[in-house]
């Protein structure tokens, strides 16, 4: 038996503009353990729900909806509730055990391999969002099963429609490519890896990628290019983001779904998905995740602040402003 958990009233290190609405995240919370080149990890907080949501606090109200077992760690639960995340759709398996993940990077972390892989109490996990969720204006779906995600979107039947931002992972590419088709006609905004985008289209030159990918039903569709930027497309126009000048590397893991949490929770913030706003939550969504790969976890997206993210974003201004 699932039960919510339900969070203390906490202040928010954030305070949130007025016409800012609430981002919704879905998907997974983890423990996970993780080794690159440059250091060993502890058990740490881990899920790209986890990830994004924290991202979103930055910008805009956000809550979360994830499952995890009886021993996840108090001290992850503290992360959340100090970013303000409203963790009522979180639900807590008493007697089982959080979704667990291990994994290694290569050398000059070309390429990653997966370790170990629990899945527990996320095996079958099914999101339910409480009431108080359904007035969410901006969702973001994480790479969960297209099946997870088209149920998702079935419990706003009948209420307003959601701005909705969806994820996928390669596997769901093989395995429930009918399901995904579904869902990108049900979407707005289709966030994918370029590798992903070549799986999923056949077109190795991402241009072609992007454009084939919103005539499949999102009307915007961002490519992530890792280390070499990001990719806007867009009724109204085609827009490229450089990525921010890393140059300390310690983890990449959640980078794109930090980018991704930004990216919605910037939307939710100024309420508003035009060509001009998109552009504009690329930028941030690039500020953001340029500080998860600086540690493990969310320890450096955690700790930076607002204040970090604007100064990054204002460099990437000058950056590509010519």
């Amino acid at each position: 038996m699932l039960r919510p958990l339900l969070p203390p009233q906490l202040a928010r290190l954030n305070s949130y503009p007025s016409k800012a609405r609430p981002a919704l995240i879905v998907g997974s919370v983890a423990i996970d353990r993780v080794a690159t080149p440059v250091a060993q990890s502890d058990n740490i907080l881990g899920g790209a729900a986890s990830y994004a949501s924290i991202a979103a606090s930055y910008f805009a109200p956000t809550r979360l909806v994830g499952v995890i077992g009886a021993d996840f760690p108090p001290a992850f639960l503290k992360r959340f509730r100090r970013h303000g995340v409203d963790l009522t759709g979180l639900n807590v398996e008493p007697g089982g055990r959080t979704f667990f993940w291990s994994g290694r990077y290569r050398d000059n972390f070309e390429g990653r391999d997966t370790l170990e892989v629990r899945l527990n109490v996320y095996e079958k996990f099914s999101p339910t969002l409480p009431a108080a969720y359904r007035d969410s204006a901006f969702v973001m779906l994480g790479a969960i099963q297209p099946a997870l995600q088209l149920h998702v979107l079935d419990q706003f039947a009948g209420g307003r429609r959601p701005f909705v931002l969806a994820d996928t992972f390669d596997l769901w590419i093989h395995t429930t490519r009918p399901e995904l088709e579904q869902l990108l006609k049900r979407i707005d905004l289709f966030v994918i890896n370029e590798e992903e985008s070549l799986l999923l289209t056949r077109e190795r030159n991402p241009i072609l990628a992007g454009r084939h990918l919103r005539r499949m039903g999102p009307r915007t569709v961002v490519i992530k290019k890792g280390a070499h930027g990001s990719l806007l497309f867009h009724a109204d126009g085609y827009f490229a983001m450089s990525a921010y000048p890393v140059t300390k590397l310690v983890d990449p893991t959640g980078a794109g779904d930090s980018y991704a949490g930004a990216l919605l929770g910037y939307l939710a913030s100024v309420n508003r998905t035009d060509f001009a706003a998109l552009k504009k939550a690329v930028a941030y969504a690039t500020a953001v995740s340029s500080l998860t790969v600086e540690s493990f976890s969310v320890d450096r997206l955690s700790a930076a602040g607002r204040k970090t993210i604007d100064a990054r974003y204002r460099e990437l201004e000058k950056i590509t402003r010519f």
